[in-house]
């Protein structure tokens, strides 16, 4: 049974796995997170790719997640916000992958909405949108049963840069954006504690979040007739907190059924990359 090297490549860390795949299924047979150095030199972010790859062990095949911009067809960074320092250089020579070991890309929004869709809380949904929460704000859609992407395989349709108060919908719909409403740089974490206790302020911030997303939401929504609704990242910890503004999206947008979490947070994209047909 092949043994495939899974790798979700965020800023802050490497979540990697080592799964068996068969046909329709994958079995974990180990996990592990490292630093990885994206805002570090070039020898420094090789150094950390180079390592999970070490922790990986044998294996037959890599599928890596990571967010955009990303050439996902031929494994070249593109970013300049992180990862800056190795802009255009390639991910397997990085790494030092063998050229005879296949490796595939995709982009970490698009690996969790596939998983979630063909074993997670997207399953039996045509129309379905997934909304991510963390440093940034991601989301991808899928209709018909098809994830929409563009070319150059990051999700087709974005509501990060939507026009929102003084900015864009990401200052106040994302890890910054919440502290910003909360009024004081403390952790999302801290601030979902403080809620979950019954601070006001704290709720407040959440809740207000939570409408600002689901206002940005209502057309896309309408337009592709979503079903379900799904929420994503590491704010997704606190759905319950954002739970009831997004819930009266259901008034307005009549195909909406479901607003859910997606199954796992911290294992989301490994599901989708152990889906991942590769080359």
């Amino acid at each position: 049974m092949p043994r495939r090297l899974l790798l979700d490549t965020g800023g802050t860390f490497i979540k990697g796995a080592v799964v068996g795949t068969a046909p329709y299924d994958a079995i974990l047979l180990s996990e592990f997170q490292l630093p990885s150095s994206s805002g570090g030199t070039a020898q420094e972010i090789a150094a950390s790719l180079q390592a999970a790859w070490a922790r990986g062990g044998r294996v037959d095949e890599v599928a890596v997640s990571i967010p955009g911009p990303f050439d996902y067809r031929n494994g070249i960074f593109r970013m300049q916000h992180k990862f800056a320092a190795v802009n255009g250089r390639s991910y397997r020579e990085l790494m030092g992958v063998p050229e005879d070991v296949p490796v595939a890309f995709m982009h970490d929004v698009h690996a969790q909405l596939l998983g979630e869709m063909r074993s997670g809380a997207a399953q039996a949904c045509d129309n379905v949108a997934l909304v991510t929460l963390g440093t940034g704000l991601g989301f991808i859609v899928a209709t018909g049963g098809q994830i929409r992407l563009a070319p150059s395989g990051s999700p087709a349709d974005s509501i990060w840069n939507l026009p929102c108060r003084d900015g864009i919908l990401e200052d106040y719909v994302s890890s910054r954006g919440i502290r910003r409403l909360y009024g004081r740089e403390i952790a999302v974490r801290e601030i979902a504690d403080l809620a979950h206790a019954g601070e006001p302020a704290a709720r407040a911030a959440f809740d207000q979040a939570g409408r600002l997303l689901a206002e940005a939401l209502r057309p896309v929504l309408e337009t592709f007739g979503v079903q379900r609704l799904l929420l994503g990242g590491q704010i997704a910890r606190s759905f319950d907190l954002l739970a009831p503004a997004l819930a009266e999206l259901r008034q307005d947008c009549p195909a909406l059924e479901d607003v859910l979490p997606v199954s796992d947070v911290s294992r989301a994209a490994f599901r989708g990359l152990a889906a991942l047909q590769l080359p």
